[in-house]
């Protein structure tokens, strides 16, 4: 979309995919305003710009942080966490700065990060919450390794007893052990993100375990949809694959768009994601109403 936005307020972004996951990295840091639900909206519209979750970055907030993160998914409402995004936001820094290292606020607490000299990036995506109050369930289930809750005829079910958990944000794993491709998630994701069971909707995963440290995952994503790939589902899937004994606490997960992270739950409760960031091209955009424009000579 061509800008009307006069440049002095627009603000530079970069387009980036963590494994195929589509992110934004707005740099707000230095600026006063902030990126609207009408932008966020606007810019997921436009098939050029259009990504899964907007990773706004902005001045620290808290002492012995380096910078605050919002994240904004494509239907403009806020997200908790996004792994894949953080570690797009940690290339594009370190492209700024040349620093490997950052601590970024979100509003689902502290997060750590550390670019690798090979490229690779690893976030600390702190401790996983399985009760039932912290995830948020609608009501009390004192296991949630299993919860009551399945799609299709009540005999023979198509997917069924998902293990829930929160990295930040809500998710739902339903275990199968066929293809995670011959599931319907189009059709039953937006049923289950919004069922009345997730008081705060919820990430929809369908998990096939491969190997005792290997996963398969398709992910249908709170707020933006089907997604090439979403980090904090990989940890979920992660964790609860340990919790119900399907794996051990360390594996690699595929992602839909054919790429592999590598998460490790540690002895110390963190869950630490490593994978790679991708830039696509860059631009200015205006916070408020999404119009954008292409950095002169900046790739496809």
């Amino acid at each position: 979309m061509a800008s009307a936005t006069p440049l002095a307020e627009m603000a530079p972004f970069a387009k980036m995919n963590g494994l195929g996951n589509d992110i934004i990295v707005a740099d707000m840091r230095g600026r006063a305003d902030t990126v609207t639900s009408t932008a966020a909206i606007a810019l997921a519209a436009d098939p050029a710009t259009h990504f899964d979750q907007i990773m706004a970055i902005y001045d620290p907030r808290l002492d012995g942080t380096d910078n605050y993160i919002a994240i904004l998914n494509a239907d403009g409402s806020m997200a908790q966490a996004c792994g894949n995004g953080t570690r797009c936001v940690v290339q594009a820094l370190n492209a700024d700065t040349g620093r490997t290292r950052f601590t970024f606020e979100t509003v689902a607490g502290i997060l750590n990060a550390e670019q690798h000299a090979d490229g690779l990036i690893s976030v600390d995506m702190g401790v996983p919450r399985f009760n039932w109050q912290d995830i948020p369930l609608a009501e009390e289930f004192r296991d949630t390794r299993m919860i009551e809750l399945q799609v299709g005829p009540i005999d023979a079910p198509v997917l069924h007893s998902p293990s829930v958990a929160s990295m930040g944000n809500p998710h739902a794993i339903f275990w199968v052990d066929g293809d995670v491709w011959s599931y319907e998630l189009d059709k039953f994701g937006p049923l289950l993100e919004n069922h009345p069971i997730f008081p705060e909707r919820a990430n929809i995963t369908i998990a096939q375990v491969t190997a005792p440290d290997a996963m398969i995952i398709r992910t249908w994503e709170r707020g933006a949809g089907l997604t090439g790939a979403c980090g904090s589902a990989a940890c979920a899937a992660a964790v609860s694959a340990a919790r119900t004994r399907r794996t051990g606490r360390s594996v690699t997960v595929t992602v839909p768009a054919g790429g592999q992270l590598h998460i490790e739950w540690r002895d110390d409760d963190h869950v630490v994601m490593t994978g790679p960031a991708e830039w696509e091209f860059s631009g200015t955009f205006d916070p408020e109403t999404g119009n954008w424009q292409r950095d002169l000579g900046s790739a496809a």
